[in-house]
């Protein structure tokens, strides 16, 4: 029988169960375009952004709220951060488009002072899960980002976010900057901490342990060269001492320290 002449529940039941076969999926499209509106969902799931080819596409394809193929997308990778923010201000904010990411990871960028992460501030209600690095740049900037996030659970930081040398620094009497616009809210922080940061972690820390309503991540993965860090890792375990089920520590000469209070499970 073929497939036009199926009940649209059926369809939806087929194109479900090959969910995680890509090619499959594209050739239903091409059987029928009634698996077109279903297969949506699982050919645009996840999508990566490494070139100025692919933010010509997803620029395109960004275009119209309704029907725009990036509200499928639910997680989103972009390996060219830098081109990607100079596209969307030449493109009237096309990176918005998508709306329902839950995992956002920025990847391989150096950032200068005047190329911000603003056209990520907020783009996703739902982003429950954000990497940033590789990467150099300022900490302000992180705390930017994640302070549009408020359903934020999971955080992995690899590079640099010292706070760069044109900024006020972070002290007792200056806990962490403002920014006009930016509300201070606190995400839930309920999942994974992962620290990757060469440089020092200071400025960083300072910002999370400022934030209103606490940290409760389950787990704490740390890798650290400078010193004083030790200070800032122990004062992040002691704040989540109540939620704490996973402790990884690494330093380059100390060796590597691993907690878990269920080593076998």
């Amino acid at each position: 029988m073929p497939i036009p002449h199926l009940p649209p529940e059926i369809i939806d039941y087929i194109v479900d169960f090959l969910h995680d076969d890509q090619t499959t999926l594209k050739e239903c499209c091409l059987v029928s375009k009634s698996c077109v509106p279903r297969t949506r969902r699982y050919l645009f799931a996840g999508i990566k952004i490494r070139s100025e080819r692919d933010i010509r596409l997803w620029a395109k394809l960004s275009q119209g709220d309704e029907n725009s193929l990036a509200r499928h997308t639910r997680t989103l990778s972009i390996y060219c951060p830098e081109l990607v923010v100079e596209a969307d201000a030449g493109e009237g904010g096309w990176i918005r488009a998508f709306s329902n990411v839950e995992s956002l990871d920025v990847n391989n960028g150096a950032w200068p002072d005047e190329c911000p992460l603003t056209p990520f501030h907020g783009v996703s209600p739902s982003l429950k899960s954000l990497r940033v690095g590789p990467i150099i740049l300022p900490s302000s900037q992180l705390f930017y980002l994640i302070r549009s996030s408020p359903l934020l659970e999971d955080l992995t930081v690899v590079g640099d976010t010292e706070s760069s040398s044109d900024e006020p620094s972070v002290d007792d009497n200056n806990p962490h900057l403002e920014a006009p616009g930016v509300p201070v809210i606190s995400p839930p922080f309920s999942g994974s901490l992962d620290f990757d940061i060469y440089g020092g972690m200071r400025s960083t820390v300072r910002q999370l342990l400022d934030l209103p309503n606490g940290l409760r991540f389950r787990k704490l993965t740390f890798s650290w060269d400078v010193e004083e860090d030790l200070r800032w890792i122990t004062d992040l375990v002691m704040e989540c001492s109540d939620t704490l089920e996973f402790l990884y520590v690494s330093h380059s000469s100390r060796g590597v320290f691993i907690w878990h209070p269920h080593p076998h499970r």
